[in-house]
């Protein structure tokens, strides 16, 4: 439902002279005047659909509502100011499961100097949620957008990919620091953060910028965790697959110019490993390349609205 409803919205929602950036992107761009502009990013976090709020603690669901949202200021390379915070509680013990909410959620926002500046707190007969909006502001080296892809830019992702289901989808560290340091020292010309998973956000990626991605899976950083998912959860799904499709990696896609991505590649000062995966083309849609082989692949991933698909996955 959820790509459908944008396709929807982009068609129906007027535009607006102080709208720079509109839906579609990881966050939308408000222009106040005089060269100055505002970034406004908000998700959605609930019992059932992003967590088990009886298995875990509350204060990680906290925690994980602010995360997501700091990720899609990462992925436009925006440096996060403040927060407002829209709280659903069940009705039973609601004070003490708000306060462990909030435990988490202001850890966070205290490691990346984010000010929770208010927000709204509603008592109902149904699990909780959190709905958490960001604004930020542009960073240094400019904002990043999906839709700046360029023929031959070196697709290149942070970190490692799969089986976040395992703990990660909870603890993930936003790379709002590693965005602004790149986006600083390097020339990137598109970006996305991998909440859906790698294929489908990459192909949203190549989409938005009107070419195809072409990838080696030989080079995919499967994570850890992704080989202990294949051997646990039954499903025949091999590690390279969970890392091709596993949403809430929260890792960031870049594209970036073949020069620059060899430097960056070099650059320890990065702070998170970086791996060149492929490389962006004229054409359309996602291709497995290696050597002669190519090969057709499908954006597989979470798509929002398939309820038997929790957590991402």
């Amino acid at each position: 439902m959820e790509l459908d409803w944008i396709r929807y919205l982009a068609k129906i929602l007027p535009n607006h002279p102080r709208l720079a950036v509109g839906i579609g992107d990881d966050a939308a761009v408000l222009e106040w005047g005089s060269g100055n502009a505002c970034l406004v990013a908000v998700d959605i976090v609930s019992d059932g659909a992003d967590f088990h709020l009886g298995e875990i603690d509350p204060a990680l669901a906290g925690r994980k509502a602010l995360a997501v949202n700091l990720s899609d200021l990462a992925a436009m390379a925006a440096q996060p100011v403040a927060a407002v915070v829209a709280l659903g509680l069940p009705r039973r013990n609601a004070r003490n499961l708000a306060e462990r909410v909030y435990e988490g959620l202001l850890t966070l926002a205290a490691e990346y100097e984010v000010a929770i500046a208010g927000g709204d707190t509603h008592v109902w007969d149904g699990p909780l949620f959190l709905a958490v909006t960001v604004l930020g502001l542009p960073g240094p080296g400019g904002i990043w957008k999906r839709d700046g892809a360029k023929p031959n830019d070196v697709i290149v992702v942070t970190g490692s990919l799969g089986g976040s289901i395992l703990g990660k989808h909870l603890h993930f560290r936003p790379r709002v620091r590693e965005a602004l340091y790149l986006a600083q020292n390097y020339e990137v010309h598109a970006a996305i953060d991998i909440s859906d998973g790698l294929l489908l956000d990459l192909a949203r990626v190549a989409e938005a910028s009107g070419l195809a991605a072409e990838i080696s899976l030989q080079a995919i950083p499967v994570d850890p965790a992704a080989e202990r998912l294949s051997l646990e959860n039954g499903t025949n799904r091999s590690p390279l697959e969970h890392a091709l499709s596993d949403g809430e990696d929260y890792e960031l896609i870049l594209a970036v110019p073949p020069e620059e991505a060899e430097r960056m590649l070099k650059d320890p000062a990065v702070g998170v490993s970086l791996t060149a995966i492929g490389r962006f083309v004229e054409g359309e849609g996602l291709w497995h390349v290696e050597g002669n082989f190519r090969a057709r692949l499908e954006p597989a991933g979470y798509v929002h609205g398939n309820s038997h698909q929790p957590f991402g996955k």
